[in-house]
């Protein structure tokens, strides 16, 4: 596994294009370390699954990206939203990298954000990447979405969760941080959610 990890990672950086924000200097060792946290979730499943996309940019610490909503009015409201990584359909993915070297048990924003590209692909970000043979759009869904409804209703209720509750924000979320545990902490993801630890498992 190793050995297809430093030879994935080689094809990755070729591929790629990273560049720095924010005074950041910019160096191999972060590339690298970025490159390798983010080729784990392809390690069996290949490079392919990244294309269409060849930035990443770096930014020393959390970044603020403005964002605007529009209510039920028509009214649009505009805002600062302070964030660690963002991934953007089709550009690039945005990683701060005092975050990425945060990587630990249940948390790793890089693995986070590669899974939001992975969910991108087949051009809907639903929480549902591109599945292989062997494993259905209904065994999927099936595992997926009463485990998140019901991370969402105890959030609601106040209840402690060994799910980071922000996975409650939506089901594109709910995919991207119980990515983060499969690979960081595989036996919380268990405890918490079997079925989707199964379909993890399967996926990835």
């Amino acid at each position: 596994e190793r050995t297809r990890l430093r030879k994935l990672c080689e094809a990755f950086l070729a591929e790629k294009e990273f560049t720095s924000a924010g005074g950041l200097e910019l160096t191999d060792v972060m590339c690298v370390s970025i490159a390798v946290q983010g080729c784990l979730p392809i390690l069996n499943i290949g490079l392919e699954n990244y294309r269409d996309w060849i930035g990443v940019i770096v930014y020393p610490d959390e970044f603020i990206i403005p964002r605007s909503v529009e209510d039920e009015f028509g009214v649009v409201h505009e805002y600062n939203d302070v964030a660690s990584g963002e991934a953007w359909e089709g550009g690039p993915l945005l990683i701060s990298w005092r975050d990425a070297q945060m990587a630990g048990e249940g948390y790793n924003v890089v693995i986070h954000e590669f899974a939001h590209k992975l969910d991108m692909l087949d051009g809907a970000m639903n929480g549902m990447p591109r599945l292989p043979a062997g494993l259905s759009r209904r065994e999927w869904i099936g595992a997926m979405q009463p485990a998140y409804d019901g991370l969402v209703r105890a959030v609601e209720r106040g209840r402690e969760t060994l799910i980071d509750p922000y996975a409650a924000e939506s089901v594109d979320e709910y995919f991207a941080v119980t990515s983060e545990l499969h690979f960081s902490d595989p036996d919380a993801l268990r405890r918490a959610a079997p079925a989707v630890a199964d379909v993890l498992a399967r996926y990835y």
